[in-house]
């Protein structure tokens, strides 16, 4: 942590921001600040508009484009990573400092895991080897559907069965 005019402490990501700002002929301000500091304290896959509704909720005057412009500056920082989920929207997650993972996205109920597997990562590096191919980055989605809604499936498909109408047909045999 460094300390600024004022006698403010800045977080290394916040120095990080400040410096990304300074390089493109930007100001600090107080907006942006907010916005970094919402987005830092946030451990979620935000889209813009998630970050711009949590942003609100902490001063109505900033606006949705100062929040996705924000945004745009944090991912040029290397603060933000932008990601899809297959949703058509965008959502960006911490990227300084945070460990490469991978992605198993719920189709039901949009549930993000994330994952690390070495297995995973030595099978693509020899993938890359052999096909003499230097990556550079990547990112891997499995789309499936978590335990939770498998779980749900299940008691609804029970329920369902449960409240079909049982007929029951006796057959008499006996005597004519």
């Amino acid at each position: 942590m460094e300390i600024y005019p004022q006698n403010i402490i800045m977080t290394e990501e916040q120095e990080v921001f400040l410096k990304h700002l300074q390089k493109a002929g930007l100001k600090r301000t107080g907006q942006r600040d907010l916005i970094l500091e919402v987005f830092l304290r946030t451990e979620k896959h935000l889209s813009s508009e998630d970050l711009y509704r949590l942003v609100q909720a902490e001063d109505a005057t900033i606006g949705q484009t100062t929040v996705y412009r924000t945004l745009k500056l944090l991912t040029e920082a290397g603060l933000a990573r932008e990601v899809r989920f297959g949703d058509g929207r965008t959502h960006y997650e911490h990227n300084y400092k945070h460990q490469h993972h991978d992605h198993m996205i719920c189709t039901e109920c949009g549930k993000i895991i994330e994952f690390y597997s070495a297995e995973l990562e030595a099978l693509q590096d020899q993938m890359a080897a052999k096909y003499r191919f230097e990556p550079t980055h990547h990112l891997l989605r499995i789309l499936g559907i978590c335990v939770d809604c498998r779980r749900e499936a299940r008691g609804r498909a029970k329920q369902e069965q449960s409240a079909q109408p049982h007929v029951h047909i006796a057959v008499a045999h006996g005597a004519d």
